[in-house]
Protein backbone atom coordinates (compact mmCIF):
# COMPACT_ATOMS: atom_id res chain seq x y z
CA UNK A 1 0.00 0.00 0.00
CA UNK A 2 1.35 3.40 -0.97
CA UNK A 3 0.02 6.32 1.07
CA UNK A 4 0.13 9.74 -0.60
CA UNK A 5 -0.70 13.12 0.95
CA UNK A 6 -1.07 16.15 -1.33
CA UNK A 7 -0.44 19.51 0.36
CA UNK A 8 -1.17 23.13 -0.48
CA UNK A 9 -1.76 26.30 1.53
CA UNK A 10 -5.48 26.02 2.31
CA UNK A 11 -6.53 22.54 1.14
CA UNK A 12 -9.46 23.91 -0.84
CA UNK A 13 -8.04 24.23 -4.40
CA UNK A 14 -4.82 22.59 -5.56
CA UNK A 15 -4.27 19.76 -3.10
CA UNK A 16 -7.85 18.48 -3.19
CA UNK A 17 -7.81 18.72 -7.00
CA UNK A 18 -4.66 16.58 -6.99
CA UNK A 19 -6.16 14.19 -4.43
CA UNK A 20 -9.31 13.53 -6.43
CA UNK A 21 -7.55 13.43 -9.80
CA UNK A 22 -5.11 10.84 -8.41
CA UNK A 23 -7.94 8.83 -6.88
CA UNK A 24 -9.65 8.76 -10.29
CA UNK A 25 -6.45 7.69 -12.06
CA UNK A 26 -5.89 4.93 -9.51
CA UNK A 27 -9.51 3.79 -9.90
CA UNK A 28 -9.24 3.82 -13.70
CA UNK A 29 -6.10 1.67 -13.40
CA UNK A 30 -7.87 -0.77 -11.03
CA UNK A 31 -5.30 -0.03 -8.31
CA UNK A 32 -7.63 1.23 -5.54
CA UNK A 33 -6.42 -1.44 -3.10
CA UNK A 34 -2.80 -0.36 -3.62
CA UNK A 35 -3.19 3.29 -2.61
CA UNK A 36 -4.45 5.55 0.13
CA UNK A 37 -4.70 9.17 -1.03
CA UNK A 38 -5.58 12.32 0.92
CA UNK A 39 -4.78 16.02 1.09
CA UNK A 40 -4.09 18.67 3.71
CA UNK A 41 -3.13 22.30 4.27
CA UNK A 42 -0.12 24.02 5.75
CA UNK A 43 -2.31 26.87 7.06
CA UNK A 44 -5.34 27.02 9.33
CA UNK A 45 -7.22 29.57 7.22
CA UNK A 46 -9.71 27.22 5.56
CA UNK A 47 -10.03 24.42 8.12
CA UNK A 48 -13.34 22.60 7.79
CA UNK A 49 -14.24 24.27 4.50
CA UNK A 50 -15.25 22.29 1.39
CA UNK A 51 -13.43 22.45 -1.92
CA UNK A 52 -13.56 25.97 -3.38
CA UNK A 53 -16.54 26.10 -5.80
CA UNK A 54 -14.58 26.78 -9.03
CA UNK A 55 -12.20 23.90 -8.19
CA UNK A 56 -15.18 21.65 -7.45
CA UNK A 57 -16.72 22.69 -10.79
CA UNK A 58 -13.48 21.93 -12.67
CA UNK A 59 -13.39 18.44 -11.16
CA UNK A 60 -17.09 17.92 -11.96
CA UNK A 61 -16.47 18.90 -15.60
CA UNK A 62 -14.26 15.81 -15.75
CA UNK A 63 -16.73 13.57 -13.93
CA UNK A 64 -14.85 13.68 -10.62
CA UNK A 65 -16.66 14.23 -7.32
CA UNK A 66 -15.03 15.70 -4.23
CA UNK A 67 -18.18 15.47 -2.12
CA UNK A 68 -17.52 15.36 1.61
CA UNK A 69 -14.06 16.92 1.46
CA UNK A 70 -13.24 19.23 4.36
CA UNK A 71 -9.96 21.11 4.63
CA UNK A 72 -7.60 19.93 7.34
CA UNK A 73 -4.10 20.86 8.42
CA UNK A 74 -1.00 18.67 8.16
CA UNK A 75 0.08 17.06 11.43
CA UNK A 76 3.36 15.56 12.58
CA UNK A 77 1.63 12.16 12.53
CA UNK A 78 1.11 12.57 8.77
CA UNK A 79 4.87 12.39 8.25
CA UNK A 80 4.98 8.97 9.91
CA UNK A 81 1.81 7.70 8.24
CA UNK A 82 2.27 8.75 4.60
CA UNK A 83 4.93 7.40 2.25
CA UNK A 84 4.91 10.48 0.01
CA UNK A 85 4.02 14.06 0.83
CA UNK A 86 3.51 15.98 -2.39
CA UNK A 87 3.62 19.77 -2.14
CA UNK A 88 2.07 22.07 -4.69
CA UNK A 89 4.78 24.74 -4.46
CA UNK A 90 8.10 25.66 -2.85
CA UNK A 91 6.34 27.76 -0.20
CA UNK A 92 4.51 24.63 0.96
CA UNK A 93 7.77 22.66 1.00
CA UNK A 94 9.33 25.24 3.32
CA UNK A 95 6.28 25.19 5.58
CA UNK A 96 6.24 21.40 5.65
CA UNK A 97 9.90 21.26 6.69
CA UNK A 98 9.17 23.72 9.49
CA UNK A 99 5.95 22.03 10.63
CA UNK A 100 7.25 18.47 10.43
CA UNK A 101 10.75 19.07 11.77
CA UNK A 102 12.51 18.49 8.46
CA UNK A 103 12.37 15.59 6.04
CA UNK A 104 14.81 12.93 7.30
CA UNK A 105 13.21 10.15 5.21
CA UNK A 106 12.99 12.13 1.95
CA UNK A 107 9.20 11.92 1.71
CA UNK A 108 8.48 15.54 0.70
CA UNK A 109 8.46 16.25 -3.04
CA UNK A 110 7.15 18.91 -5.40
CA UNK A 111 4.21 17.86 -7.57
CA UNK A 112 5.68 19.06 -10.84
CA UNK A 113 8.97 17.26 -10.18
CA UNK A 114 7.10 14.27 -11.62
CA UNK A 115 6.76 16.07 -14.96
CA UNK A 116 9.16 17.45 -17.56
CA UNK A 117 8.45 21.00 -16.31
CA UNK A 118 9.38 21.27 -12.62
CA UNK A 119 8.17 24.27 -10.65
CA UNK A 120 5.08 25.37 -8.77
CA UNK A 121 1.56 24.19 -9.55
CA UNK A 122 -0.47 27.15 -10.83
CA UNK A 123 -2.39 28.69 -7.92
CA UNK A 124 -5.95 29.46 -9.06
CA UNK A 125 -6.70 31.37 -5.87
CA UNK A 126 -4.67 34.24 -7.34
CA UNK A 127 -4.95 33.60 -11.09
CA UNK A 128 -8.51 32.22 -11.36
CA UNK A 129 -7.04 29.91 -14.03
CA UNK A 130 -8.42 26.54 -13.03
CA UNK A 131 -7.52 25.10 -16.44
CA UNK A 132 -3.81 25.61 -15.71
CA UNK A 133 -4.20 24.04 -12.28
CA UNK A 134 -6.09 21.11 -13.78
CA UNK A 135 -3.27 20.62 -16.32
CA UNK A 136 -0.54 20.82 -13.66
CA UNK A 137 -2.32 18.45 -11.28
CA UNK A 138 -3.19 15.97 -14.03
CA UNK A 139 0.35 15.94 -15.42
CA UNK A 140 1.84 15.68 -11.93
CA UNK A 141 -0.47 12.84 -10.89
CA UNK A 142 0.20 10.97 -14.13
CA UNK A 143 3.96 11.26 -13.62
CA UNK A 144 3.71 10.33 -9.94
CA UNK A 145 1.66 7.24 -10.71
CA UNK A 146 4.20 6.18 -13.36
CA UNK A 147 7.04 6.66 -10.89
CA UNK A 148 5.52 4.24 -8.38
CA UNK A 149 6.62 0.76 -9.37
CA UNK A 150 3.72 -1.66 -9.08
Amino acid sequence: MTRILFVCHGNICRSPMAEYIMKQMVKDSHLEDDFEIASAATSTEELGNPVYPPARQKLAQHGISCKGHRARQVTRHDYTYYDLIIAMDSYNVRNLHRMLGGDPEGKIHMMLDYTDRPGDVADPWYTDNFDATWRDCTDGCRGLLKSIDR
